[in-house]
């Protein structure tokens, strides 16, 4: 009895998941055609009317339904011009818009008030100018950066008020005035390359006092000063002897380009990705994300990392791989081209000097060792260990073919 309920109740959750249809964020989607029909980018992206958003499109990520876009990453597609309205406005539930390193010009529209679910915003490195809006309605922005543009006026009070706001970067624009007293809060070089200064609170100091404090600040700055630079140089000295800094940023989760990347990593950072990958990410991004050990094998290590923009990959770390850029091109195009059902297919890597990484995607189905040898022994679970056993057999024979 406790079997045919088991069963019937196996077939109700299959025939469950067989008839949910196929959702799709149509709004959604005739928005972004339109915007990249006004704003053309300069690299291809497969955007188009036969296609999902949801399963296709480069750099677009849905909810779990499928049935609104919630996440925008194109950084570096080329795009030229001004954002049209009523394009990006009408895709309401959007929470990451990254759209940084293109050349988009003008001010910002007056309709992305619309956004107001909106918590990640990146448009730095751009050619944004005109002031500021109101930034009242986006009450869940967390992260802002609209750095490397051209924007004028003063610094909005409203930002002020985003009781959310963790992360700001308004560095190199051309903003005047003074910065609102509950942004201090924020580090100096968030606001460098302006024409801005800090809200200050006077105090009735007198002339003298203040030298007289600036004196004892400076005598007692000395031996901090020194002890800093004794301090740098013990660094130094040990990162000489230690070049794992990559790896143990990883498994900490902490992986700011700025620590980690060293001089040697090409300029531009770019990620090659294979034909037919979504994925629109750069080195940057990859480097921002928080991530944690999968395992570890004689190559190298494997890491889980989420993107800010809620992709997760896994990314392969080879470690003390001495080949050139060209062989190791070579073979990454051939790990690339292996096509196999029960193989997980390699969807880019990224070469430099010191780096050398390969990014996959992502699977929640758990381990290969927890497949084999699983936590239960029951009928179910031997009658699936010997599927796994006989996919491995194919996968075997395909890989010796």
């Amino acid at each position: 009895m406790q079997r045919i309920f088991c069963l019937v109740s196996l077939l109700s959750l299959v025939s469950l998941i067989l008839s949910r249809p196929n959702a799709e964020p149509t709004e959604d989607k005739q928005a972004l055609l339109h915007l990249v029909e006004k704003l053309a980018p300069l690299r291809p992206l497969n955007w188009n009317q036969t296609s999902s958003p949801c399963t296709s499109w480069t750099g677009v990520t849905c909810n779990s339904d499928h049935s609104r876009v919630i996440a925008i990453h194109l950084p570096g597609f080329g795009f030229h011009g001004t954002i049209p309205p009523n394009t990006l406005s009408r895709v309401t539930c959007l929470q990451t818009l990254s759209l940084r390193s293109n050349s988009i010009t003008g001010p910002l529209p007056s309709d992305f008030s619309n956004l107001s679910n909106l918590s990640f915003l990146y448009l730095q490195f751009n050619n944004f100018s005109g002031s500021l809006p109101d930034f009242s309605a986006f009450r869940n922005l967390s992260v802002l950066d609209l750095s490397n543009n051209c924007f004028t006026g003063t610094i909005p009070l409203s930002l002020s008020h985003l009781t959310h706001l963790t992360a700001i970067n308004l560095a190199n624009n051309s903003f005047s005035g003074q910065i609102p007293l509950s942004l201090h809060r924020f580090p100096n070089w968030a606001f460098v390359g302006n024409n801005v200064s800090l809200q200050t609170i006077s105090h009735s100091k007198s002339a003298k006092h203040g030298e007289t404090a600036l004196f004892w600040v400076v005598v007692a700055a000395a031996p901090v000063a020194l002890a800093a630079f004794v301090a740098f140089i013990l660094v130094c000295w040990s990162r000489k002897k230690k070049g794992d800094s990559f790896a143990r940023k990883l498994q900490k989760g902490d992986m700011s380009p700025e620590k980690v990347v060293s001089r040697d990593l090409d300029a531009n950072n770019k990620i090659f990705f294979f034909e037919g990958c979504s994925y629109a990410f750069d080195l940057e991004d990859l480097l921002r994300a928080s991530a944690e050990v999968l395992g570890k094998g004689t190559f190298g290590a494997a890491y889980k990392a989420a993107l800010e923009d809620a992709t997760t990959v896994v990314v392969k770390r080879l470690k003390e791989v001495g080949v050139g850029k060209r062989d190791f091109e070579q073979h990454m195009e051939v790990v690339g081209n292996l096509k196999h059902e029960n193989v997980v297919q390699l969807k880019g890597y990224y070469y430099s000097k010191d780096e050398k990484l390969m990014v996959y995607d992502y699977y929640t189905q758990g381990s290969l060792s927890a497949l084999l040898h699983g936590l239960y022994l029951n009928f179910a679970f031997l009658h699936f260990q010997v599927n796994v056993h006989a996919h491995l057999c194919r996968i075997f024979r395909f890989l010796g073919a």
